[in-house]
């Protein structure tokens, strides 16, 4: 997700080379993910169940339908493939209706349920960016459709980008009421909060994508309330950059600074955030907000790079020999979970 939306951002602002070396990593640490997930599910498939049915982890399976659509914009963009991206799209579909479906039905049904404070976090908020994820990507797909299947195409987009928007007010009101009414230490601000942020600026790109997609005829009558929408969208989520910047420095004066693979979930809101303004400003002519793409962007960058260094001493950690007394097994399994956050 997060190397994929940079990628993109690289190509939006015509940063030549950084768009393809990223989109290489990406297809790469694609590959690894799902290769990781194919093991785990040989053997330890008992896992996937407890996944399901824990509140702080079920709906960050979504992130696996988010991952998959924004390979498939990479796909489309960079890579020219409208085979690749359409494969992409119905896998990323088939992911989004099993695991939205299975996790909300899981936690319905569990018993005993735990707090609120104790299961709501940002993270729930990765079932509306996987929602919003189908719309963009089915949206950069419909120029290269025949006009009956766009059509269809544009309707399912815009349902998916308003239903996600629904959804984002939903579990927001959960989350802001933990952090208002529940006492808060810096530990539980962690770096999966930005995704507050991200799920509004993938919101604010699908609105934008819509705007600019005139063949369709709904999509063209609706167009003042989709530029209202837009703005909305990208408005909420810039509120939210200066509390987050605050709480993301109050964190840092109270727990040691060291990579984690939630550290990518940072990552991903300012790329998104990038790419998002860059669609609005050209879909609305706002040209007065042309550099803030390009100052994001340096910002995601530095933070990929920052953050994929990390990762990478953390695996150099873990696969380097052993010493008799210690073992090496818990450093394994760190770069797995490293490899899967990339």
């Amino acid at each position: 997700m997060a190397t994929g939306i940079v990628s993109i951002s690289a190509w939006l602002l015509g940063v030549a080379l950084v768009d393809t070396a990223l989109f290489a990593i990406s297809v790469a640490a694609y590959a690894v993910l799902w290769l990781l997930i194919v093991l785990r599910l040989v053997r330890r498939p008992q896992g996937l169940r407890s996944e399901l049915t824990d509140p702080r982890t079920g709906p960050t399976l979504l992130a696996l339908v988010a991952a998959t659509c924004v390979l498939g914009a990479q796909a489309i963009l960079i890579g020219g493939s409208v085979v690749v991206a359409s494969t992409l799209l119905v896998l990323g579909a088939a992911l989004w209706l099993v695991l939205l479906y299975a996790v909300f039905a899981a936690l319905i049904v569990r018993s005993p349920k735990p707090s609120l404070p104790e299961s709501v976090d940002a993270g729930w908020l990765l079932t509306v960016v996987a929602t919003e994820s189908i719309a963009v990507l089915a949206t950069e797909l419909s120029p290269h459709w025949e006009p009956g299947l766009r059509e269809a195409a544009g309707f399912a987009a815009l349902s998916l980008c308003l239903w996600g928007a629904l959804l984002y007010v939903w579990i927001v009101a959960l989350i802001a009421y933990r952090y208002l009414f529940v006492p808060v230490s810096p530990a539980d601000v962690t770096p999966m909060s930005w995704i507050t942020m991200g799920a509004m600026a993938i919101a604010t790109l699908a609105g934008a994508l819509l705007v600019q997609d005139a063949e369709v005829p709904l999509l063209r009558s609706l167009r003042p309330a989709l530029e209202g929408f837009t703005v909305l969208c990208w408005a909420t989520g810039t509120a939210w950059i200066p509390l987050l910047v605050i709480l993301t420095v109050w964190r840092v004066r109270h727990v040691p600074l060291r990579y984690e693979t939630e550290q990518w979930a940072a990552v991903f809101p300012l790329g998104m955030y990038t790419a998002a303004t860059f669609e609005m400003a050209k879909a609305l002519s706002l040209g007065f907000l042309d550099i803030v793409p390009h100052i994001f962007f340096w910002i995601a960058l530095a933070a990929w790079l920052v953050t994929f260094s990390g990762m990478l001493r953390r695996l150099a950690y873990a696969v380097r020999p052993s010493r008799p007394r210690r073992g090496g097994g818990d450093g394994g399994r760190c770069g797995a979970r490293s490899a899967s956050g990339s």
